[in-house]
């Protein structure tokens, strides 16, 4: 059988339309804007953006939206993030990418916030991953359920001597023996004394009369 070469991808993020802009220099001590860009209306380069993740890391691909040709590529290192938010805009970032060993900076826009959006958990989401893969939890250290509440464990059973008894609408329950009852008190429980557990009656029958 014919052993496929090709390294299994899986896509984390596409983007139909995203833009490139050429962006100035960054200046010492100052974050990107996109408003130093130039007309935004007028970028450089459209087309598609995917992450796209393989069993070497992710990357950021950006594709001709018809035909795929690759116009960049900027590999996303989860503890080195190639991606940086500018400063005045939700929809606008700069982007690290490479080039056999060479490095540049270019700007990119979504036309949504929604899609910047998506794009900023789909990061988030695999960076987590890298994380928590690069550090995992050692076998010696538990941890606690979140479904179970953190203190001391109470004891509820039931000790030597001690009694409860349940009163029931109608019905007249026998005394309790005399001892130490749940709630501490050393005093007898009568089913008529009002301090019993009253139980709601079940809901009405539909259409049957008893």
């Amino acid at each position: 059988m014919e052993m496929l070469d090709e390294e299994v991808e899986s896509i984390l993020y596409i983007a139909r339309e995203i833009s490139v802009y050429k962006i100035p220099h960054l200046k010492a001590n100052e974050g990107h804007r996109a408003n130093d860009w130039g007309d935004l209306a007028q970028p450089l380069w459209k087309g598609r953006l995917r992450i796209v993740e393989k069993s070497s890391g992710a990357a950021l691909m950006f594709e001709d939206a018809q035909t795929g040709e690759l116009f960049a590529r900027a590999p996303y290192d989860a503890l080195k993030p190639c991606v940086e938010s500018v400063l005045d805009s939700s929809r606008y970032f700069v982007i690290r990418v490479e080039d056999t060993g060479k490095k540049a900076y270019i700007g990119m826009g979504f036309a949504e916030r929604t899609d910047s959006f998506d794009f900023n958990v789909a990061l988030q989401d695999y960076t987590k991953r890298m994380k928590a893969a690069l550090s995992p939890p050692s076998p010696d250290e538990e941890t606690p359920s979140p479904h179970i509440p953190v203190g001391p464990k109470k004891d509820y059973s039931l000790k030597e001597g001690q009694t409860f008894s349940i009163s029931i609408p109608g019905k007249t329950s026998k005394l309790s023996t005399p001892g130490t009852n749940l709630l501490g008190s050393s005093t007898q429980i009568h089913g008529n004394s009002g301090g019993g557990v009253p139980l709601l009656p079940p809901p009405p029958s539909s259409g049957r009369k008893k």
